[in-house]
């Protein structure tokens, strides 16, 4: 659980970094296109998917430093992965939102609202229901076509994607916060079906394929003017489905008696992170850091 909330605070913070890096990558785009003001709202800006803004992005410093903490918090969820259930990593991860909520509140000087500060105390309660109630992870592999299921399924979240652009603002990005929650859920289920490097094991790419279209879905979400909708997309993609299998087919189980505490803790530890969905995004004139 140490490892999960040290996933929760690299993540949170990252997505801070990011979102201002996306932001700005966003805005040098618009300002060196001819006619830019003129064409808002239309071409590039309005596809579901931009690939070339993950390229402006990474030359923003913001956006690479961001990359080291979700490389360091990427292990550290391996390591939790391989030692407590699938629905209590996933809650932790889903409790970076209250991470960024704090770390906007003090770099970017966001003004967090009584109820939003509730909401991350939530976040913690439900965090420590689940350490209380879960137990070891599973060691079950589910049914053989499993690793097949979640090739398809990281495939189809990019499909998902590719389409989201023909959608109407909101539907787009539930769709792109969904397909991003969704593929951050594969890469959960993933490690737990890899024992080794093994190029004939189709969970190896289904990690890789689900990692890379979660990080374009997110990075494409950030860059739209509201992503309260993708971010609660999000949350409940990388959260309820991943937590599911591992019950249902890896073997996850909760401590004896404590099953109604493991489910009460996920349930509220998910809903104080819905609360807090506005914070998946920076805000849109980013003020100094205090001295």
């Amino acid at each position: 659980m140490i490892c999960a909330l040290g996933s929760a605070v690299c993540y949170g913070t990252a997505t801070v970094l990011q979102a201002v890096a996306a932001r700005a990558a966003s805005a040098s785009a618009a300002g060196s296109e001819p006619g830019a003001e003129a064409g808002a709202g239309s071409g590039a800006a309005e596809a579901g998917v931009d690939p070339a803004l993950l390229l402006r992005a990474v030359r923003q410093w913001r956006y690479i430093a961001g990359l080291g903490l979700d490389g360091l918090g990427f292990v550290l969820q391996i390591v939790a992965l391989r030692a407590v259930p699938i629905y209590a990593v996933g809650a932790a991860l889903a409790a970076s939102l209250a991470v960024t909520a704090v770390v906007a509140a003090r770099v970017l000087a966001v003004r967090l609202s009584g109820t939003e500060w509730a909401a991350v105390g939530v976040v913690c309660a439900g965090l420590a229901m689940l350490g209380l109630a879960s137990g070891s992870e599973g060691h079950e592999h589910g049914p053989a076509a499993l690793p097949w299921a979640l090739l398809g399924v990281a495939v189809a979240i990019l499909l998902a994607g590719a389409v989201a652009g023909r959608l109407p603002g909101r539907a787009r990005a539930l769709v792109l916060g969904l397909g991003a929650g969704c593929g951050f859920g594969v890469v959960e289920v993933a490690v737990r079906l890899i024992d080794s490097v093994d190029l004939t094991n189709p969970a190896v790419y289904a990690l890789l394929v689900g990692g890379g279209a979660a990080f374009l879905l997110l990075t494409s979400a950030l860059q739209r003017g509201s992503v309260t909708t993708a971010t609660a997309g999000m949350v409940l993609g990388e959260t309820v489905g991943p937590a599911l299998v591992g019950v249902g087919w890896l073997g996850d189980r909760t401590r004896e008696g404590l099953g109604w505490l493991a489910v009460l803790g996920f349930g509220v530890g998910v809903l104080g992170a819905l609360a807090l969905a506005r914070f998946g995004e920076a805000p849109e004139s980013p003020t100094p850091p205090l001295p």
